[in-house]
């Protein structure tokens, strides 16, 4: 007879987290088929389906899969917090931070200057990763706090706003653009566009667009923040990303320049996030009190 633990709990958060079992496997590690096995298993011990299957569509939770995954995210909650109270020579001796891949060469060295000052006793680990990626591990208890935009954080993610950057608009010297102090959103809709190919992130640029009713042409999606720059910078359209390296030049050696979005709503605010609360006096609550004063308003722009 089949019992549930953990590791199922979580094989069911994480797919309907990722809405498809094989970005649930990719982040779990494990292999599609057997993820795919386990979910059949789990499904058949409940009595129930968790989820409706449609082809071509993502894994949608049925009714009695939202109530499951509720339940399910509040034991494995429960289950860290109780490790973590068992284990506290442990916990006070390793924290484990993570980082948006975009954020990390910026951020992530002076996070970890910080914290070894503060915390000369932890041992600290770093992670980086997409935005999923750092929820699913943020959920698991494998990662502490991240530093990352505030994309897909729900409520159960506490979180400390440190700065906030304004996208830019990344293209050859020589475009019409370029000229210009600034960009509007309305001017580059009328443009082929280069996005990130993360999930998250091309919703979110997707939805400032529409915000102003604007549908705009995506020509590329780069699975790199260099590649997006590179493909801008020989004109195969205009690039959108909010963390750039100093520097006028690609990979390649082509140049390249980068122009502020002028629209307000495009801003987006730079967090440290944990989930759940941390107690008081843990090494995350300290960390956290730590990177938000050393993080706080410590950005290439105001």
């Amino acid at each position: 007879m089949l019992y549930l633990t953990l590791r199922h709990y979580e094989y069911v958060t994480a797919i309907a987290h990722h809405g498809s079992l094989s970005g649930a496997a990719t982040a779990l590690n494990v292999s599609q088929p057997a993820l795919s096995a386990a979910l059949s298993r789990i499904e058949a011990h409940l009595g129930r389906a968790l989820f409706l299957r449609r082809k071509g569509a993502p894994l949608e939770l049925t009714p009695q899969g939202r109530d499951f995954v509720t339940g399910a995210e509040a034991l494995l909650v429960q289950a860290a917090q109780l490790e973590r109270a068992g284990a506290a020579v442990q916990a006070a001796q390793h924290l484990t931070i993570g980082c948006f891949s975009d954020l990390a060469p910026f951020l992530l060295p002076r996070a970890l200057a910080t914290l070894r000052a503060t915390l000369p006793q932890v041992r600290l680990d770093i992670i980086e990763g997409h935005f999923e990626d750092l929820i699913t591990a943020l959920r698991a208890g494998s990662c502490d706090l991240a530093l990352t935009y505030d994309l897909g954080l729900d409520s159960s993610f506490t979180r400390q706003d440190l700065h906030h950057i304004t996208p830019k608009a990344l293209m050859p010297p020589d475009h019409p653009l370029a000229a210009q102090e600034d960009i509007s959103l309305a001017e580059l809709a009328r443009a082929p566009l280069i996005l990130s190919r993360e999930g998250l992130s091309i919703a979110h640029m997707m939805r400032l667009f529409k915000t102003l009713g604007l549908v705009p042409e995506v020509a590329h999606r780069a699975a790199s923040l260099e590649l997006l720059r590179s493909l801008a910078a020989r004109g195969e359209g205009i690039g959108l990303a909010y963390s750039l390296p100093p520097g006028d030049l690609t990979y390649d050696g082509m140049p390249l320049v980068a122009r502020p979005i002028r629209d307000a709503h495009a801003r987006e605010p730079v967090v440290l996030t944990c989930h759940a609360s941390p107690a008081d006096g843990s090494p995350t609550a300290q960390a956290m009190t730590a990177l938000t004063s050393a993080l706080t308003g410590n950005s290439s722009e105001s």
